[in-house]
């Protein structure tokens, strides 16, 4: 008999080491269900398939649990997309409050009738990070940033950082082959008023895919140049 999503999920999570509150495994399902139903409108994700997005979504993004402490902090999650990192995270620690944000309006429509399906309580924004990041009330407001976005860190950062309060951290998911991306990055993670805090592979449950979390801490503000336009992003922080 197959394994319903919610058992993968559940399971997955104690091996990994991650508590989940009852219920969750259910909130999963749900979750699963509306991205089979849904997806292909919204072009939500290109994994499907109860076991890869047991593993591939949902238990890669709890593994962000494992970086920081997320009881009570203020998360924003940039180009949610389906909702990856920040709802899952949401579904695991309750406390959280929750931003996403995503360019797209069809995937911001889809998150909102989620998260009401779902009976979570998160903030669900249509815009593009690198305009939202200077507006008063989401820049430097924020414990957590965090992204799945294919990106290079440099302009992950660019477009992350701003959002994240002084001593706060922006959470990087990238793969365990991201040594040489860092060190491209550093210059303008210390220009952005942040700096390298720890690194955190982890393995999915179930599987023998490793990944890698780049916790960036916020030390300072950043200035109020950044971020610049995204075409510009392509050139180095500082020119």
């Amino acid at each position: 008999m197959q394994e319903t999503v919610g058992r993968i999920v559940e399971r997955g999570a104690l091996q990994m080491g991650i508590d989940l509150p009852i219920g969750a495994g259910a909130a999963f399902g749900a979750y699963h269900a509306a991205l089979e139903l849904h997806g292909k409108n919204v072009n939500l994700t290109s994994i499907t398939g109860a076991e890869d997005v047991a593993r591939l979504h949902f238990l890669d993004s709890l593994a962000l649990l494992l970086a920081s402490d997320f009881k009570n902090a203020r998360v924003i999650d940039i180009g949610s997309g389906a909702g990856f990192p920040g709802l899952p995270l949401k579904i695991a620690e309750q406390t959280i409050e929750l931003t996403m944000l995503d360019a797209t309006g069809k995937r911001v429509s889809f998150l909102s009738a989620l998260c009401a399906e779902l009976g979570v309580s998160a903030a669900c924004i249509h815009a593009r990070a690198e305009e939202s990041a200077r507006e008063p009330d989401l820049r430097e407001r924020f414990d957590i940033a965090t992204s799945r976005a294919v990106a290079r860190l440099n302009v992950l950062c660019e477009l992350c950082l701003p959002f994240v309060r002084v001593g706060g951290v922006f959470l990087a998911m990238k793969g365990t082959d991201s040594t040489e991306e860092l060190e491209e990055a550093l210059g303008a993670i210390q220009m952005l008023g942040a700096e390298h805090d720890n690194t955190v592979d982890y393995t999915i449950a179930d599987t023998d895919i490793t990944h890698r979390i780049l916790v960036i801490r916020k030390t300072s503000q950043t200035p109020e140049e950044y971020p610049r336009r995204f075409a510009k992003m392509k050139r180095p922080v500082g020119r």
